[in-house]
């Protein structure tokens, strides 16, 4: 079986402006195979500095319920390492999601490679933030 690369995704969230758009989006993106989730945790960070992380293998039935419908594999892939590293980087008083996302989109692509006798020598994910400043820098260098 071929797999598509994978991504580590940390999103923080101001616990007060939680308002549940996002949840709908990625449903999205797996309803249409786009992405695959295969490692979702779920870290509430309190304002004295204390959190808790909610694996998902180890919720409750309540937090199951609402990521129930991503169908998650719940690999274990996300590891206390990681989970401890996000939240030293949490603010006080916010929520953070931790994905593992597979790249379910670039299959079918990688399988042609690897059929045409192709290797991967380098790949790079450049954040959209990098390249709007990028951009922003050359649209000022024309003016």
């Amino acid at each position: 079986m071929t797999y598509g690369p994978l991504d580590f995704i940390a999103l923080e969230f101001q616990s007060h402006n939680l308002r549940g758009e996002v949840l709908p989006a990625l449903l999205d993106l797996v309803n249409k195979k786009v992405v695959r989730v295969v490692d979702l945790v779920i870290i509430q960070k309190n304002e004295d500095g204390t959190y808790e992380a909610h694996e998902l293998k180890q919720a409750d039935a309540e937090l199951l319920a609402i990521f129930d419908p991503l169908d998650v594999d719940v690999s274990g892939l996300i590891q206390v390492e990681d989970i401890e590293a996000i939240a030293d980087q949490m603010d006080g008083d916010t929520t953070a999601a931790l994905l593992l996302i597979e790249n379910l989109w670039a299959v079918r692509f990688k399988e042609a490679v690897l059929r045409a006798d192709g290797r991967l020598i380098e790949q790079i994910r450049i954040p959209m933030e990098e390249v709007e400043e990028m951009l922003a820098i050359f649209d000022a260098a024309e003016t």
